[in-house]
């Protein structure tokens, strides 16, 4: 085996001793706080900034616990994205959770862009999507789809249609 020539020896020392410090002290992100109904971001966000980034994700394909634009998305892993993405909120991973949420309910007749739909069956929610406007909601539907627009009057979507909440921004 060859050893280093003298003059490079400490050399060679400095430079493995600067390379492990700097593997060990690596910071630490600090985590987005969960929801809360006093987590705000008035003024700096509203229901047009969740709208428009849900809409710019249609066509992204579905992935179960898909959670990013790169790696897909199953519907609540879209709704995390997109709140966390503009408002900085964090939602419960599931749609059940976020459906558990303590955000205002709202009427079906009195959605607002930006809303959270819920869908399933009696206190079940399986699914969740954002609402756009005009009876139309952005959702992740199912295995081997993309995210897409739906009409929220459609016959499946009325039958399953199991509540609505507003997040505050």
């Amino acid at each position: 085996m060859r050893t280093l020539p003298c003059p490079l020896r400490p050399l060679f020392l400095f430079a493995l001793i600067a390379l492990s410090s700097c593997s060990s002290q690596r910071p630490h992100p600090e985590p987005l706080p969960r929801f809360s109904p006093s987590t705000h971001h008035r003024g700096e966000v509203g229901a047009n900034d969740i709208l428009f980034r849900a809409i710019a994700l249609v066509g992204t394909p579905y992935r179960y616990g898909g959670n990013t634009p790169a790696g897909g998305f199953d519907c609540s892993g879209l709704v995390g994205y997109v709140f966390r993405d503009v408002a900085g909120i964090v939602l419960p991973r599931s749609a059940q959770e976020i459906s558990e949420i303590g955000a205002p309910k709202v009427d079906r007749k009195r959605l607002e862009s930006g809303d959270l739909v819920f869908f399933g069956r009696g206190r079940h929610v399986s699914h969740v999507g954002i609402y756009v406007g005009e009876r139309r909601f952005v959702h992740a539907p199912n295995e081997g789809g993309t995210v897409r627009l739906d009409e929220i009057d459609g016959p499946y979507w009325t039958d399953h249609f199991s509540g609505a909440k507003r997040i505050p921004l």
